[in-house]
């Protein structure tokens, strides 16, 4: 199938959640976690995103690795699992998470199409440089980017704006694609959106649609 995407010179993919299943982490650990996998996975997850934000509020920064473990730590004693090797355990499955499966071959379809690809992540350079080599995907990529390069996490301009600088093509032929509502907020609230660029939402969780960061400028692929 064409890829139809007029116009747009380069596709840029937010990582955890979008390319890569930041679940599949705990569900190797399902032995384990047994019936608190999903509480895990949420909680985790949830906690995650608050810490970039808040550090981003608060002008706090600490890279994605040691948010991601304070995040781990804070979900492990809540739900009464603080256990050494079970954290170090998740931590490591953390750096080779799964790809989602369409994921090869629709980054295939891109750069067949002459569509250049990159990821935009709050991961850290060496967590994308794992998580791309284990997915294999490293050849179908023109750039891995990673908010390290500006010291502040997602949703701050500064971070989309690497891609721009990167690409060197105006923000209007530029898709960011992301799984996360509030990444990029769209036209024209948005941090993306008010430098230009074209964003497209990759809901994968069919969530109702946020009063602050959805609105018609979404449109939904990867499904």
């Amino acid at each position: 199938m064409p890829v139809a995407l007029p116009g747009i010179k380069a596709c840029v993919f937010d990582a955890y959640g979008t390319l890569f299943d930041y679940a599949s982490a705990a569900a190797r650990c399902r032995d384990v976690l047994g019936g608190r996998l999903d509480a895990l996975n949420t909680l985790w997850r949830d906690k995650q995103l608050q810490y970039t934000w808040l550090r981003a509020v608060q002008g706090r920064h600490a890279d994605f690795w040691q948010v991601t473990g304070d995040a781990l730590d804070f979900a492990l004693e809540t739900l009464g699992l603080a256990d050494a090797g079970l954290r170090a355990r998740l931590m490591d499955l953390y750096l080779t998470l799964d790809a989602f499966p369409e994921v090869p071959k629709m980054l295939q379809r891109l750069k067949a199409a002459g569509v250049q690809t990159a990821i935009l992540s709050n991961g850290t350079p060496d967590m994308l440089d794992a998580a791309v080599s284990n997915a294999g995907i490293g050849e179908l990529l023109d750039a891995v980017l990673s908010v390290e390069a500006v010291g502040v996490y997602k949703p701050h301009p500064k971070v989309y704006h690497l891609a721009v600088d990167r690409f060197g093509i105006p923000a209007s032929a530029i898709s960011f694609q992301s799984s996360n509502a509030w990444d990029p907020m769209p036209p024209p609230l948005s941090a993306c959106g008010s430098c230009g660029a074209t964003v497209t939402d990759s809901d994968r969780s069919g969530c109702r649609a946020s009063r602050i960061t959805r609105s018609d400028h979404w449109r939904s692929c990867l499904r």
